[in-house]
């Protein structure tokens, strides 16, 4: 690319530079409707509105070659993954907004060699599970926050803005349609994961925002990675390297936060560890497992038993949905046993639990992962042995991951599981 000159912006009186960029960028992109910002850079009266994303626009189309239902076991098992019969795609453009979303047997995409998202990693997704529970319906859990999400990290990438209640609406059609066969009343305790995904298929190179996107849906089965045989055993991240920074995009869900990462996790899995616990700065504060949020409990100077993970504030981790149900969950039903703390901490003061006898449990929670227990941390050279109290986990990650699997399959109603209405 050829450079260019870069005038500084000035604001206010003093004519301060504006460093805010990417925050006021966010913040007008989700004060946009069909496509055109109205926060007074474009007149939404003189504009022509262009169509939204509209699922009662939704149309049909069938397989004509059904798939047989693998197992579980023989699903999960190939280099593959074994996808339903049918997903969802809509396309958009900046000249003519959102045309109207098709339900589709399940199969390849065309793209341009040229594509946006092939260059740029213009992309973003979002992960959520479908569960056939013990009552015989079918439920999505809490499948607003994921759409909000991904709402916000649309934005984040430069992708199109659209309406949350209308990718729900698409999660709920997708699974009304695959649901009845794929997960069958008969195999109750059974999920499958939705994997909604936007990316930019603009066929130009150039670094500049997308002027044509795709979103596309699909569902498919994926491996029960909740119960480790002796527990996750986790290695800190190498020293010269971070998983996200301030500043960054560690909050929003775009595959430039994960592939990166994979080498220090290759190599992990070499040396017996699962999962990489990111560290972050000198000080080595304490963020994500993996891709999942990282939560520890041990007692306090004063001996109450404190339930602590990073805070959203610093945008270094991602708002995940199962994080902040865990600790609602935890707030409303633990409060006279456990007290619940977002703040950042570091490794040195999980060490210093462990050799203080304070250190009572660990898990990792995330919708791959669900709420995984933690049996040890590997420290440049050290092993902090984390106790399971329970044999399997400890005792407060085994009464979590109860009250959520009991919203999830149905054992306990509650708003947070949304049932599908499934087309026979």
């Amino acid at each position: 690319m050829a450079p260019g000159v870069i005038t500084p912006t000035t604001s206010g009186p003093e004519g301060k530079q504006d460093l805010d960029l990417t925050a006021s960028a966010v913040d007008a992109k989700l004060t946009t409707k069909n496509g055109h910002v109205q926060n007074g850079h474009v007149n939404p009266i003189t504009t022509p509105k262009l169509p939204d994303l509209d699922a009662s626009k939704l149309t049909y189309t069938l397989t004509t070659s059904p798939r047989a239902v693998p197992e579980e076991s023989v699903a999960n098992s190939g280099l593959e993954t074994v996808c339903t019969d049918h997903m969802i795609t809509a396309t958009w453009s900046t000249r003519t907004g959102w045309a109207a979303p098709q339900l589709k047997p399940y199969g390849p995409l065309t793209l341009m060699p040229t594509a946006s998202v092939l260059h740029y990693a213009t992309e973003c997704f979002e992960g959520l599970k479908v569960y056939r529970g013990y009552d015989g319906k079918l439920r999505l859990f809490r499948p607003d926050c994921n759409a909000n999400r991904m709402l916000m990290s649309t934005v984040r990438i430069s992708l199109p803005p659209f309406p949350p209640s209308e990718l729900e609406k698409l999660l709920l059609a997708l699974m009304s349609v695959d649901g009845p066969k794929w997960l069958p009343r008969s195999n109750p305790g059974a999920y499958l994961y939705l994997r909604p995904t936007m990316i930019g298929t603009s066929p130009q190179l150039g670094v500049q925002a997308p002027h044509e996107a795709m979103l596309y849906i699909t569902a498919s089965f994926m491996p029960r990675m909740d119960s480790p045989a002796g527990g996750m055993k986790l290695h800190t991240s190498p020293e010269d390297m971070v998983r996200a920074w301030v500043g960054g995009f560690g909050y929003a869900k775009v595959g430039a936060n994960y592939g990166p990462s994979l080498l220090a996790t290759q190599e992990a899995r070499k040396r017996g560890f699962g999962q990489i616990l990111w560290l972050y700065g000198t000080e080595g504060y304490c963020t994500e497992a993996g891709a999942s949020n990282f939560f520890v409990v041990w007692k306090n100077k004063d001996g109450k038993d404190e339930l602590v993970t990073a805070p959203l504030d610093d945008r270094l981790i991602l708002d995940g949905v199962t994080r902040r149900s865990l600790l609602q969950l935890a707030r409303e039903r633990l409060g006279d046993e456990l007290e619940v703390v977002e703040r950042r901490y570091t490794i040195d003061e999980v060490l210093e639990a462990e050799r203080e006898g304070r250190l009572v449990e660990s898990f990792a929670a995330g919708t791959a992962y669900f709420v995984c227990p933690i049996s040890q941390i590997h420290h440049r050279g050290k092993d902090v042995m984390i106790p399971m109290a329970e044999g399997n986990a400890g005792k407060y990650t085994n009464k979590l991951k109860g009250f959520m699997h009991d919203i999830m399959y149905g054992k306990e109603q509650h708003p947070w599981g949304v049932v599908v209405e499934e087309r026979e």
